[in-house]
């Protein structure tokens, strides 16, 4: 749950009863004669005691105990900067309050009009979004969830609701990411699932393993048909906007719920953490839930590639040839590269609906991860229009892309003799590129965007989120929906 949000236009009065307290100000080099800053002689005499100028809190929040009692904390925003370390520095700021674990923190914001207004609007979503706390499984908890923010300096409701629902998708990414694999298996996960469509009103429809095996979706089932239970699916969930018909966006997530790399086993370093692998999943189903919340004047379709990778007298191995969805024969070459099976398949299911545009979240290449650590998400396209609104999105929203070529001579390295492709190779510092033309295959013309998410767990938090696993995708979406909607 996100804290309740209370706005008050006025100064934030020392006589206020109040433990924590978030100061934000613009890049300033001294404080003006009249600014009502909260905590301001105690913050002069830190500055003095560490023999440091005003302006260096730009680059370093500082925190001391007030004559009442509270913890404040002040920081200035070089608003010049960009987003992303807008984001960062907020963040740390509000890390030194949220380290007592407060219920209440109180927000006030200085500087001009339109100063307060972005100095606002970045306190409240990174309070929204580090407040909450994540889901763990410990007899005492490591901190109590901030229940309310109380700001102060500036008003604006609309805006506001546009924010509360990016950060509440987000933290269902982060919620559903963090569950350990013996409670989120593909059978409770699908429940979760629909149970949030009944309570969203989104359509909730199902294509289990018998319906997949029907259709001739052979790619998904050669993946799934090692697990013990026959529990994986493709769940199709529908937002329609209830405004004019509009355009409608197909959202594709890859949800493995545990990855043991399959005959091809992952030594224990590298399988340690593979519940996380069905991050592409979480991200799309906290992109619809926000754009739900937001009332964004979208339909929206998402396409959840929900199963297993395991080991098991029945799992897909090497050398098997598979026929897809689409009538594609691929020769199986490796089977931890399970992830652009399952999406193959998913990708054809929503391409048949002719969207005006495929957006793919998945945690797919570790030769992604290799070539740009966790600090950025690689995306693809097969539309160079997309490629620069992504990136420019990246930068905007605080998450930021990386592109990468796929042009199509990579496609004589997924030649096979004996089938229309291979799935991959057995050893390339480029895999990231083939899984991008591997997909390809599946979307033909229609608009798509595909992000590998090498960003989804980044060691004490990235830009705006304090916590290992990020949600990275959920801002970047939502941002990337409004620039689509309007251009």
């Amino acid at each position: 749950m996100l804290a309740t949000l209370l706005q008050n236009n006025s100064p934030l009065d020392e006589s206020v009863k109040t433990t924590h307290i978030l100061t934000l100000l613009p890049r300033l080099e001294k404080l003006p004669g009249k600014i009502d800053l909260p905590g301001e002689h105690t913050l002069k005499a830190l500055l003095l005691r560490r023999d440091i100028p005003l302006g260096q809190i730009s680059e370093m929040p500082v925190c001391a105990n007030l004559q009442n009692g509270a913890l404040c904390a002040w920081a200035m925003v070089d608003l010049s900067k960009p987003v992303f370390d807008q984001h960062t520095h907020v963040r740390k700021a509000l890390q030194l309050l949220l380290e007592e674990g407060p219920t209440q923190i109180h927000v006030s914001v200085h500087g001009n009009a339109h100063q307060r207004e972005l100095l606002a609007r970045l306190a409240v979503y990174i309070s929204w979004i580090n407040g909450a706390v994540l889901p763990v499984r410990k007899l005492k908890p490591d901190r109590k969830p901030l229940e309310s923010i109380v700001l102060h300096g500036h008003e604006d409701p609309d805006y506001f609701l546009s924010l509360r629902a990016q950060a509440e998708g987000n933290l269902l990414a982060r919620g559903l990411t963090g569950l350990p694999p013996n409670e989120l298996t593909p059978k409770t996960y699908r429940e979760q699932i629909e149970k949030l469509a009944i309570r969203e009103q989104w359509k909730y429809e199902e294509y289990d393993l018998a319906k997949l095996r029907k259709l001739g979706a052979g790619a998904f089932v050669a993946v799934a048909q090692g697990s013990d239970t026959e529990d994986a699916a493709i769940v199709h969930l529908q937002r329609h906007n209830g405004k004019k018909p509009g355009k409608t966006i197909a959202l594709v997530g890859k949800g493995i719920c545990f990855d043991t790399g399959g005959h091809n086993l992952k030594p224990a370093r590298f399988m340690h953490g593979m519940h996380e692998d069905m991050n592409g999943s979480a991200v799309a189903l906290g992109v619809l839930l926000a754009a739900t919340r937001a009332d964004l004047p979208v339909n929206i379709d998402c396409w959840l590639a929900i199963a297993q990778n395991h080991i098991s007298p029945r799992a897909y191995k090497q050398n098997d040839v598979i026929t897809a969805l689409n009538g594609m024969t691929i020769e199986i070459i490796h089977t931890d590269a399970e992830g652009r099976l399952v999406l193959a398949d998913t990708l054809t299911l929503a391409e048949r609906q002719k969207p005006d545009l495929i957006i793919d979240f998945a945690t797919l290449t570790g030769s992604l991860y290799t070539a740009l650590g966790s600090r950025y998400s690689g995306v693809f396209s097969n539309h160079e229009p997309l490629i620069q609104k992504a990136l420019a999105v990246g930068k905007s929203s605080g998450e930021r892309v990386c592109a990468f070529p796929m042009d199509a001579d990579y496609d004589v390295e997924l030649e096979s003799k004996i089938a229309d492709i291979k799935q991959c190779l057995l050893d390339s510092d480029f895999d990231h590129i083939l899984a991008s033309r591997f997909l390809s295959r599946f979307v033909n013309d229609i608009p798509w965007l595909h992000m590998d998410l090498s960003a989804c767990n980044h060691k004490g938090g990235l830009g705006a989120v304090g916590t290992d696993i990020t949600g990275f995708g959920v801002a970047w979406a939502m941002a990337f929906l409004q620039k689509f909607l309007t251009s």
